[in-house]
């Protein structure tokens, strides 16, 4: 069993949600990206999504925009987030990573290598934003055949009509974009979060992730009572470079902040009722 599916199956016996945090690798450097990724599952991230640094992240608000800007000024490429993966699994077996970012870094590094190197380092599933279901059959074949799950990403503007065609395919689980535009931006209500999770799953027996615009434990709270996992990325990242000097080095206990952070909004996620 997959370390998706097995994670999702644990969490539905214990009657919550998943809770995933974002990070861009290498963001601020890869030394201390590594040691936020690694302390994530302590700090109650149940699944980690991790960014591919890319020059251009059209999806993305300015948060985790400037995150890839300053991963990639560090030294970040394809070769360190697959041994940031490497490094991560070294210590954990068991929590599940996803890579997000962009289809142009996973070309320009070849599929077939990609998925064959990804798969040994222990990634567990894919989230390519830009890369519509009708053409990613040359990443999702293969990346199938060596155990990884492609997610597709479903949105307020996916209507009864678009949804089968987003979800034929899909592995892992579905993830749901709350809001229209970038991440970091407005937050969806809760009546409509419900609304949107209820449709999806009238054509899916795929647990369903909600993520854009949770910035709180409460927010957290409130789309862990509704969905199967509850994401957060920009508010993540936004204190990551919060916690940088002028020259984009961490400032002193900047690591301890972040997961302090993750704590309380894993914390939100845990107390929620489904």
């Amino acid at each position: 069993m997959s370390r998706l599916k097995s994670c999702f199956e644990r969490l539905a016996g214990e009657n919550r949600a998943a809770f995933v945090t974002f990070v861009t690798a290498n963001d601020p450097d890869f030394d201390t990206s590594l040691e936020i990724v690694m302390g994530l599952p302590d700090a109650g991230a149940d699944i980690i999504e991790l960014g591919m640094p890319f020059t251009d992240p059209s999806a993305d608000g300015p948060a985790i925009d400037r995150a890839a800007q300053r991963a990639l000024a560090s030294g970040g490429s394809m070769i360190k987030t697959l041994e940031m993966v490497r490094r991560f699994r070294a210590v954990n077996a068991d929590t599940p990573l996803v890579l997000m970012g962009y289809f142009n870094p996973v070309y320009a590094y070849g599929i077939d290598r990609f998925t064959a190197d990804a798969a040994a380092a222990g990634v567990d599933g894919l989230i390519i934003v830009d890369l519509p279901p009708e053409e990613d059959e040359e990443l999702r074949v293969p990346a199938g055949k060596a155990g990884i799950d492609v997610i597709r990403l479903a949105t307020p503007t996916s209507d009864d009509a678009r949804l089968p065609t987003i979800l034929s395919g899909a592995s892992g689980f579905v993830y749901y974009v709350a809001v229209a535009g970038v991440t970091g931006g407005k937050s969806a209500t809760k009546d409509d979060i419900g609304a949107a999770v209820a449709r999806i799953k009238a054509h899916t027996d795929l647990p369903v992730a909600v993520g854009f615009g949770i910035r709180t434990p409460e927010q957290a709270a409130d789309v862990a009572s509704i969905a199967d996992a509850a994401v957060v990325g920009s508010a993540i990242v936004s204190l990551i470079e919060g916690g940088l000097d002028s020259d984009n080095k961490p400032k002193k206990g900047m690591t301890e902040d972040v997961l302090t952070f993750t704590r309380t909004l894993a914390d939100g996620v845990r107390q929620a009722k489904r």
